[in-house]
């Protein structure tokens, strides 16, 4: 398993699909690229729509972010390279699944949590176990200031363990600041 990490905009998404165009090439086989973004607004729209003309034609997408686990063992078989594309999204989207639309200051975080970390545990161990390449973006957000409202300030937290579960597990992990590529891990 391979992480990619880095701030908004930092080039994880290229560097990512580099390594899965250079170790599908090495195999002869093909990428299964895992999108966990939703179209929210025009704007996401619009960027949803790059990335997928940034992609070969060739790799098959798979836009979702519940029970990804069970998405990299199904596919694992078909695909020696699988790219999710990425962690904090996929995150985003479960925590808003589990809070609906009750007011964020009010949710009880420790039980969003723990509904979170099996979740998070499947995914590394179908991805650990697979005889696929997984290839993991995610966005690091420690190095700003800490948020003003409780919801973003949690989210960070969250978002902070599953990034260093990840990185821990992780054969190697890249951090990308500026479109440099620096290797951390492995």
């Amino acid at each position: 398993m391979i992480l990619i990490t880095g701030g908004a905009r930092s080039g994880k998404s290229r560097l990512a699909e580099q390594l899965a165009n250079e170790k599908a090439s090495a195999c002869g086989g093909n990428v299964l690229y895992i999108a966990t973004s939703l179209v929210t607004d025009d704007e996401m729209a619009r960027r949803i729509e790059q990335h997928q003309q940034m992609r070969p034609s060739h790799w098959r997408t798979h836009e979702g972010y519940r029970q990804l686990g069970n998405e990299i063992r199904q596919q694992s078989a078909f695909f020696p390279v699988v790219v999710l594309e990425c962690i904090t999204t996929m995150l985003t989207n479960l925590i808003f699944d589990w809070a609906g639309d009750s007011d964020p200051d009010r949710l009880d975080y420790l039980a969003l949590e723990r509904w979170l970390e099996p979740q998070i545990d499947d995914l590394l161990k179908a991805s650990t176990e697979s005889r696929s390449e997984i290839i993991m973006v995610t966005n690091e957000l420690g190095c700003g200031i800490v948020p003003e409202y409780p919801l973003a300030r949690h989210f960070l937290d969250i978002a902070g363990r599953v990034n260093q579960k990840l990185a821990q597990q992780a054969n190697e992990v890249h951090f990308v600041v500026s479109g440099i590529d620096m290797k951390i891990k492995g």
